[in-house]
């Protein structure tokens, strides 16, 4: 990110900005609207039952993803006791990617569509690179996320998959390691091993099969 300022490509670099900070707020919104629906009403009591950037936006994070290409927004927080289900934390761990994967969909239809009909507004340079770059934010947020290692949104969502044992082995290691180890490929990753290719290949291979216009 930090390149495209270097480079002089402002207009680019605050338009990926501005995807990012609309993909990151509609990420938090879905966790915070599942936990509502399933019973949790603490996010919505904190402020956090809204798509305002401001409410979801970390700072810190924010500034790590210009500076190294990675960050974070502010988590939402839920009290599980408060769930009326047990399958509440799978539901509301997904709702993030979930959010991030109808966002896409919707945000290059609506362009491949307005165009197609005629919109000239929609015609620009700048738009065009808008909307794609928010698409692929998208689809590249929600695969990164579904990644179940560390505080992700994959690692709440993996012992649904796995036997009780081997789920809650999987748990233990995961809280003992799990943050260590995605700091470990982060930093990796910060110095030019590509351990998170697979999430740029997936996420930018997967918009052609969500454009029907």
């Amino acid at each position: 990110m930090i390149q495209l300022l270097y480079n002089g490509q402002f207009a680019l670099f605050f338009l990926i900005i501005i995807a990012l900070v609309i993909s990151l707020s509609f990420h938090e919104y879905g966790h915070a609207l599942v936990a509502k629906l399933f019973g949790d009403d603490t996010a919505q009591r904190m402020g956090r039952l809204t798509l305002n950037p401001m409410a979801h936006i970390d700072a810190m994070g924010l500034l790590m993803v210009v500076l190294v290409g990675f960050g974070f927004a502010k988590p939402v927080p839920t009290n599980p006791r408060n769930f009326n289900s047990k399958w509440a934390d799978l539901f509301v761990s997904s709702a993030g990617p979930a959010m991030n994967f109808l966002l896409a969909l919707v945000s290059v239809n609506f362009f491949l569509f307005s165009r197609k009909i005629g919109i000239e507004w929609m015609d620009g340079e700048g738009q065009s690179t808008f909307f794609i770059y928010l698409a692929q934010i998208n689809l590249i947020l929600m695969i990164f996320n579904l990644i179940p290692i560390g505080p992700l949104d994959g690692h709440y969502i993996m012992p649904y998959l796995l036997t009780p044992k081997m789920g809650a082995y999987y748990t233990y290691y995961n809280l003992r390691y799990g943050s260590m180890a995605l700091m470990g490929f982060v930093l990796l990753s910060m110095v030019g091993v590509p351990v998170f290719s697979f999430v740029w290949r997936i996420g930018a291979g997967l918009l052609q099969f969500i454009i029907f216009v």
